[in-house]
């Protein structure tokens, strides 16, 4: 099974009630259908004479003939659609609908006003609704939607921070693996010297891929393990360095001052490292995932994200807002616990699950 299938497939609390509110949006308010016109009698031509034919057997009942789709598919065509005339009162709807999907205030308005422009006044389906829907979160989210930067610089620093639970040892044991799968060599530095849960997991993620991990004893300096990994990778030629660190809400201001610690220690060491700072986001979060990127950016200067747990959340809408509000890139999203169920970002693909198309 292809990785957006099952985001299709796990998706199903954030497509339910977006795509069940989109139906229901329509079908509680349709307009009746409009009674077909009146045909006008045709005129009675007089036929030319002609000899009387040979009798046939009788035509069945008009009734009974099914149409030409219907012959050629052997069934009837399907019931249409209810529609709805999209006016004021149906976007305010959808505007809530969007806001309860923590898409956001903003990002909602601009969504609801662009799918009004050139269609006010018309009757659509929930089926158009939802297209019109996916195409503008496709639109928002095609320009961040861009996989993690490789460069000639070796070793490459990726610095992976985030709050408590929100997957980052998960995320950095998957993208080590695949990074390795692709043939690049790969070191881990254990930063979250303080669990040691965390070490114990990366070490087993590391054992999978064949990824060393470097380790320091619990409750030491996380920002001297950074120094020495980078050290290391240097001299064994890797071409990445992820760096764990130590989960931390962000209105911890001690905190936060050790993570800009580690930044201050990495660029001793090279001016121009973290060369990527990964932010990695639980989705169940909702809205406030903006405020840890925006405490984030400030001291860690992040330059991409990872959005994880979208399998278990009816908040899914919150990455639309993110990119709309932030623009930074997503590099990646997660929807498991597997080596598989951590892929690329594609916006198309993303916008129609959380539509529920």
């Amino acid at each position: 099974m292809s990785f957006f299938s099952k985001l299709r497939e796990r998706l199903t609390k954030s497509s339910s009630k977006i795509g069940g509110g989109l139906d229901s949006l329509v079908a509680e308010h349709a307009d009746p259908a409009p009674p077909p016109a009146e045909q006008p009698a045709p005129r009675a031509i007089q036929p030319a004479p002609a000899p009387v034919p040979p009798p046939a057997a009788p035509a069945p009942p008009a009734e009974a003939r099914p149409g030409l789709m219907g012959r050629i598919f052997g069934r009837d065509a399907a019931p249409a659609e209810p529609r709805r005339e999209l006016d004021d009162e149906m976007l305010e709807e959808l505007e809530d609908m969007l806001v309860a999907a923590d898409m956001g205030t903003d990002t909602a308005l601009r969504v609801t006003a662009n799918i009004a422009e050139g269609r006010m006044g018309r009757r659509i389906s929930a089926t158009e609704l939802k297209q019109a829907l996916a195409g503008e979160i496709t639109r928002i989210m095609t320009p961040v939607a861009r996989p993690l930067p490789l460069y000639p610089k070796k070793p490459q620093v990726v610095l992976v921070v985030g709050v408590n639970g929100s997957g980052k040892t998960t995320t950095i044991g998957k993208l080590a693996s695949q990074f390795r799968a692709a043939g690049k060599k790969v070191v881990i530095a254990a930063g979250d010297t303080f669990r040691a849960a965390a070490v114990e997991q990366l070490q087993v993620w590391g054992q999978r891929a064949g990824v060393p991990v470097m380790v320091a004893p619990q409750g030491s300096d996380p920002a001297s393990l950074a120094y020495d990994a980078m050290t290391r990778a240097e001299a064994e030629g890797a071409d990445l360095l992820l760096i764990d660190t130590a989960g931390r809400l962000q209105n911890r201001a001690d905190l936060m001052e050790e993570l800009a610690k580690i930044v201050r220690v990495i660029r001793k060491k090279d001016p121009s490292a973290p060369h990527n700072t990964l932010l990695v986001l639980d989705a169940t979060t909702g809205q406030n995932a903006l405020s840890q990127v925006e405490t984030f950016r400030k001291l860690a200067d992040v330059s991409g994200l990872v959005m994880t747990k979208l399998d278990g959340t009816a908040r899914g809408g919150v990455l639309v807002a993110l990119a709309d509000r932030f623009g930074l890139p997503i590099h990646a999203i997660g929807v498991g616990e597997q080596i598989d169920d951590l892929d690329a970002f594609e916006p198309g693909e993303f916008a129609r699950a959380l539509v529920g198309i």
